[in-house]
């Protein structure tokens, strides 16, 4: 078995403490490359959460708890005891952009790189994995899927550190922040923004070649539902994303078919009760469904 060298083990916070000494808020990603998780006494958000998260919370924790949220600049927290464990076994650091005063227009893939450079201003650029990130001067709201392969990073999330990239940055320009725009949040009270069709059934007539329970599937469903109508103000369609892509993956290993439109119309109907318009609830989940196929919507 190949253990990390010390080097590779040290390079994460070496990395985050670079950022830190240049005002960027960072935290320690897992081998997943997501943050790592709450810690016992603050799983479910028990704690209340972070005071800088979206609803304001008592949470104190010494740990990287609540993701995005835990980002800081300060060394001594970075250093800390608490933190140690999770930078042994980080690959990578990340970074909350919005606490940095940025906003990353994060692209996907090559057509979503295409568009940017026919539709958005130059700015400083950094390779990925399969596409861009483009850096732009001002924060704004993150909303995922605001274009086939385009999320938005800066408020309420973070980034993985890819290094600096090139290129000087430009101001954030309207451009981006009417992507977020589209989606429009809870409708004043008795406005009626559409009306969602007849959720399909998801059952074993639609999904004969689902290799999970009928109980497992709407268990998750279940879950997926109660957090796209927890966001009652802002953020439902972005969670619908979410919810989509995460539902997908569960399936990824099926023969098929496993019934996903139905799972879709749930999901939308969902997003419409808090007030996403219903053009951008299905695009959102479609985008969903894709990204975790492998495909663009």
């Amino acid at each position: 078995m190949t253990h990390p060298s010390n080097e590779a083990r040290e390079r994460p916070l070496s990395d985050a403490l670079r950022l830190a000494a240049h005002g960027v808020p960072v935290l320690p990603l897992s081998r997943t490359k997501t943050p790592f998780k709450n810690c016992h006494a603050c799983e479910q958000n028990l704690c209340g959460g972070r005071p800088n998260m979206k609803q304001p919370g008592p949470c104190r924790c010494p740990h990287p708890c609540h993701a995005w949220a835990a980002a800081t600049k300060d060394p001594a927290v970075l250093t800390s005891r608490a933190w140690t464990l999770a930078w042994e076994q980080a690959t990578a650091a990340a970074y909350h952009p919005g606490g940095a005063w940025l906003t990353v227009v994060d692209l996907d893939d090559a057509d979503a790189v295409a568009w940017a450079r026919e539709s958005l201003p130059p700015t400083r650029t950094v390779p990925t994995t399969r596409g861009e990130h483009w850096l732009y001067l001002g924060p704004m709201r993150s909303a995922n899927a605001v274009r086939p392969g385009v999320d938005i990073k800066s408020r309420m999330s973070y980034v993985r550190w890819l290094g600096p990239g090139a290129g000087a940055m430009a101001p954030l320009p309207d451009a981006v922040r009417a992507l977020a725009e589209q989606e429009e949040t809870t409708s004043a009270p008795g406005e009626v923004v559409s009306s969602p069709r007849a959720a399909a059934v998801w059952d074993s007539s639609v999904a004969t070649g689902c290799r999970h329970t009928s109980q497992y599937v709407r268990t998750g469903l279940g879950r997926g539902v109660a957090k796209v109508r927890s966001h009652t103000e802002s953020g439902a369609g972005s969670q619908a994303f979410g919810v989509a892509r995460f539902l997908a993956k569960q399936h990824e290993q099926c023969p098929g078919p496993c019934g996903l439109d139905a799972l879709a119309d749930v999901i939308v109907a969902a997003a419409m009760s808090v007030g996403v318009p219903e053009p951008y609830a299905r695009r959102a989940v479609a985008n969903g469904l894709n990204t975790a196929s492998g495909r663009a919507a």
